[in-house]
């Protein structure tokens, strides 16, 4: 069956962040008609098997998506539709920067059709702004959402960072409480991790930078989750927070195994049984498009072992939890005695506690199933 869901991928940064290790390329000046153009290219060799897509989501991300500006959006909108049917009140949202929010941007946007907004504020701390080498400050990110809401968007999804370095001096109770203050209709959550090759992984390195102890990055997980659930919003995936009716629908294709198709430099698809991904680099994907060859870098099928242990993975990341089967239940036992989860009509759902134990956790019950 075609897939009902694409990503599409946009490259361009201002600058990396310190902890960034995703595949972008930062330019000073956005070469908007040459990434639309290239984009045309792969998508027509996307759809061509499925003679178009029908989609209820679609998802712009990066790197940098408002990068493009209010037009270039609006062109990467027109060129999905040259391919796709949008289902009538299909989920269209787009990563933004506070630094690229203009009334005049927001008006483009919505008048594409995006009517989902993803902002990337991470902290409303000068400081740790700096830090995390963000274009933005605190001032911007609140000037942005007053911009986004006047503009007609009425489904807000903040993304926040958490766990960083004692050095830093942030206080995370006064982010929380921010965020929280602000209404969003949805709350994007991560531990800040280190990763070799970025800003933060060369500090950590060379011992300038240091990672959270574990029991902050619990206290600090736990502290979001209560406030969080306190202001109506639930917790219903490890690092994600919604209203009722305002989930990420895009994003729960993914926990939920479904196909999913996309373009863009580094962007992975999914047809049910095999994975596939693009090219990383900008640069690379964009010659092979403009020389008439297919961008995609690589594939894998999916053995019995990886369909297992990716079922109880996705599962166990969701409050939908995962099905367990009578012979499983000893095994998760003790994981139930520790309050790491809860047995609600068969299906085991974590508890926040359990979630920051879930890699373990799903190790476990991967081993059982695999025997």
């Amino acid at each position: 069956m075609p897939p009902r869901h694409l990503y599409v991928h946009v490259p361009f940064c201002a600058r990396r962040c310190a902890y960034c290790d995703f595949a972008i390329a930062v330019r000073a000046t956005v070469p908007v008609e040459r990434y639309v153009h290239a984009l045309r290219r792969e998508l027509a060799l996307r759809a061509a098997p499925a003679a178009g897509w029908t989609l209820d989501t679609l998802y712009l991300g990066g790197g940098t998506p408002s990068r493009l500006g209010g037009e270039g959006v609006a062109a990467v909108l027109a060129a999905v539709r040259e391919h796709a049917v949008l289902t009538p009140g299909a989920e269209v949202t787009v990563e933004v920067n506070p630094d690229d929010v203009t009334e005049q941007a927001v008006a483009a946007w919505v008048a594409a059709g995006v009517n989902r907004v993803s902002l990337g504020v991470q902290s409303f701390s000068d400081e740790a702004l700096r830090w995390m080498r963000r274009v933005h400050d605190a001032a911007g990110a609140h000037r942005a959402v007053r911009l986004l809401r006047s503009g007609g968007v009425a489904n807000l999804s903040v993304d926040l960072i958490f766990a960083l370095p004692d050095a830093v001096r942030r206080s995370w109770r006064d982010d929380v409480d921010r965020i929280v203050a602000l209404a969003p209709e949805h709350v994007s959550l991560y531990g800040l991790t280190v990763e070799g090759g970025t800003p933060l992984g060369r500090w950590v390195e060379r011992g300038e930078s240091h990672e959270a102890p574990e029991e902050r990055y619990e206290a600090e997980f736990l502290y979001a989750h209560d406030a969080m659930a306190a202001a109506g919003l639930e917790h219903y995936e490890v690092s994600n927070f919604g209203r009722r009716g305002f989930h990420s629908r895009h994003n729960s294709a993914y926990w939920s195994g479904a196909q999913y198709e996309a373009a863009g430099p580094s962007a992975h698809a999914f047809d049910g049984r095999r994975r596939s991904w693009n090219v990383p680099a900008y640069a690379e994907w964009l010659a092979r498009l403009e020389s008439g060859s297919d961008p995609r870098g690589g594939a894998e099928e999916l053995t019995a072992e990886n369909r297992v242990a990716e079922g109880v993975y996705l599962g166990l990341r969701t409050s939908a939890g995962l099905e367990l089967q009578a012979a499983e239940r000893p095994v998760v036992a003790p994981w139930l005695a520790a309050g790491w989860g809860r047995l609600e009509d068969g299906r085991l759902r974590l508890t926040p506690t359990g979630w920051l134990r879930l890699d373990s956790l799903a190790a476990a019950l991967t081993a059982h199933r695999s025997c």
